[in-house]
């Protein structure tokens, strides 16, 4: 695999299906221990309950030990700038795991360490995320080329990186979003040119009713993400018609899955109930964080 894994297009579709099978071997017993000897640093500077826990745990199931810094205790670009930050880290730790407001910020730790640098979010990227949900929907549906992924909301960080995922393995994506609320352009363009070679499809529409129609996964997120608290009214006006409930997954089919990635907010982009559907798997993709990020972090030291 890759030396870093800032983006799912860091890695190749086939890349991907090993990392996914790697995950699936791990999650049923297999304990190898690739960190051996082996220290992990996890840079935090937004709040994290699923990335961190789950890397921390992951990290010392690989065999590895792992160290914590939250952003106070750093200033990336503020205290200390982000190069002096990566050159000073690289000599001491052997994985830098970063959580950051800028995706440059990770840019610029590949650029001046040698340690592999994996992304634990950024505002352009949440690649782990998308790996565990491509794990999640291989485990339920038995397979991934040819289902129809259906995203309604944001075309945010987390819409990116699965749009790229889908493709990469040959299932189709569909989002549903208003015109100003589109998944960035680098990535739509390579989400496309990935569909092209897997003969998959990603598309856009305006409707929620639909991008669910005929789906076999119906997938939402927050519709205001960290750091965008002052859009806050503006959003929750341009998305109030893109409520996933019972009325929408109706359009999907009887057995598709729901899936968010948490935290949700009822009331908002779900309906009250939904997390707890009798089709979601939303729990499932957060344990599998666990097991994708373990494959992650395996495949960039070897």
């Amino acid at each position: 695999m890759t030396r870093n894994f800032l983006s799912v297009a860091d890695l190749s579709p086939h890349e991907i299906g090993l990392s996914i099978d790697s995950a699936i071997h791990m999650k049923g017993g297999e304990s190898p221990k690739p960190l051996d000897g082996m220290t992990v640093i996890t840079l935090f500077e937004k709040p994290s309950l699923r990335t961190r826990v789950s890397f921390e745990i992951g990290i010392r199931q690989l065999g590895g030990d792992c160290v914590n810094l939250g952003a106070s205790e750093v200033g990336l670009g503020v205290r200390e700038p982000v190069a002096d930050v990566a050159r000073v880290l690289d000599r001491w730790v052997d994985i830098i795991v970063a959580r950051v407001n800028s995706h440059d910020s990770l840019v610029q730790f590949a650029e001046y360490a040698n340690a592999p640098i994996v992304n634990a979010l950024s505002d352009l990227e949440h690649p782990c995320q998308a790996m565990a949900d491509i794990l999640t929907i291989q485990e339920h549906r038995g397979e991934l080329r040819g289902q129809r992924v259906a995203y309604i909301g944001d075309g945010n960080n987390t819409a990116a990186s699965l749009a790229i995922a889908c493709a990469s393995v040959g299932a189709d994506f569909v989002i549903a979003a208003p015109p100003d609320y589109q998944i960035p352009t680098p990535a739509w363009e390579e989400a496309n040119r990935r569909a092209s070679e897997s003969q998959s499809r990603v598309g856009w529409v305006e409707l929620p009713q639909q991008a669910a129609r005929g789906a076999d996964v119906v997938y939402t997120d927050t519709w205001v993400s960290m750091g965008q608290d002052d859009e806050s009214e503006v959003r929750l006006e341009a998305f109030k018609e893109y409520q996933v409930n019972e009325e929408l997954m109706s359009y999907a089919k009887p057995d598709a899955l729901f899936m968010h990635d948490l935290p949700a907010y009822e009331g908002k982009e779900i309906a009250p109930g939904m997390i707890d559907h009798p089709r979601s798997v939303v729990f499932d993709q957060a344990e599998n964080r666990l097991h994708a990020q373990k494959a992650i972090l395996a495949g960039v030291v070897i």
